[in-house]
C-alpha cells in the first residue's frame, strides 16, 4: 500500500538525503523551486539531470545510479510514464545499496503498477502528493 497517512508521511520527511530525478535548472518550474525549497529546510538535495553540471548549487548526476552518496528519498519530477524506469532503478539501488528506500512521486504524478512492483520490494511510495506541501503542513 502506498503511503498515505501523515505518520508514514512525516517519516519520508525526517530524512536528510533527497534524490530529485528531474531537477530543473528553471528557477520558473517546479521542479527547481520545490528542490530549493527543501534544501532551505535543511536537507541535503542531489539533482539528477543529465542536461545539467550543477542544479541549486549541487553536482547533478545524469543518472540516480551515478549519486555516490547514500540517498534516503528519490523524489520524482518526471511524467508518470517513465516513472516504472525511475522506480526500476530504485529498486535495483535499493537492492545493491540498501539506501533509496523511499520514492516520492510529487503532484500529478503516479503509476500504481510501478509503486506496487517497488513496495513488494520493500520501498515505501508516495504518489501524487507534493514534498513541500506535506513538509509545511506537518512540520512547518
Amino acid at each position: 500500500m502506498p503511503i498515505t497517512d501523515d505518520a508514514g508521511l512525516e517519516r519520508a520527511l525526517s530524512t536528510e538525503t533527497i534524490a530529485v530525478v528531474g531537477c530543473s535548472t528553471n528557477e520558473e518550474k517546479a521542479a527547481h523551486r520545490i528542490p530549493a525549497y527543501l534544501q532551505r529546510h535543511g536537507y541535503r538535495v542531489i539533482p539528477v539531470n543529465p542536461f545539467a553540471d550543477e542544479v541549486l548549487g549541487e553536482p547533478a548526476y545524469d543518472e540516480l545510479a551515478d549519486v555516490d552518496e547514500e540517498v534516503d528519498v528519490v523524489n520524482v519530477f518526471r511524467p508518470s510514464e517513465e516513472v516504472p524506469e525511475i522506480l526500476e532503478a530504485v529498486r535495483d539501488r535499493h537492492a545493491e545499496r540498501g539506501d533509496a528506500g523511499i520514492a516520492w512521486l510529487q503532484l500529478g504524478i503516479s503509476h500504481d503498477e510501478a509503486a506496487a512492483a517497488a513496495e513488494a520490494e520493500g520501498i515505501d511510495v508516495i504518489q501524487d502528493r507534493c514534498m513541500k506541501v506535506e513538509h509545511g503542513r506537518l512540520l512547518g
